[in-house]
């Protein structure tokens, strides 16, 4: 079955020791808005941009993702023109960098203040909880 880029989710897992020592696996939904804003805060670690491998690699560090995944997102966010796209050579052959435009700022900007605001919330909701015990 074919899922439009909106549909897809991206997963992360984390495991941890459960009951009777069997391992639990946690999965949390990482929706587009949320890779998106994953992406831009990579790229605009470096002035000059970056390539997709090197994005791939830091995006892993983050949640579980092919490069297969990463390049559809980077397209959009080209088309949407928050990132600038433009090849240099490397090694005698051409690389692909991406660079973040001043519309992925703001767009940055605006998913970082969203995040802090909502991890708030859910932080919160999880030390006020029962969870400690």
């Amino acid at each position: 079955m074919m899922y439009s880029m909106f549909r897809k989710r991206y997963y992360t897992s984390y495991s941890i020791q459960g009951l009777n020592r069997r391992e639990i696996k946690m999965v949390f939904n990482t929706g587009s808005a949320l890779l998106d804003a994953i992406v831009l805060a990579i790229v605009s670690k470096d002035e000059e941009g970056t390539y997709g491998y090197k994005i791939t690699q830091e995006v892993r560090t983050v949640i579980e993702l092919s490069e297969s995944t990463l390049y559809p997102v980077l397209r959009r966010l080209q088309k949407d023109e928050c990132l600038e796209v433009y090849d240099k050579e490397h090694a005698g052959r051409n690389r692909r960098y991406y660079k973040i435009t001043e519309k992925g700022c703001a767009m940055l900007k605006m998913y970082y203040t969203e995040w802090h605001s909502y991890s708030k919330k859910v932080t919160y909701l999880f030390e006020e909880g029962r969870i400690h015990g």
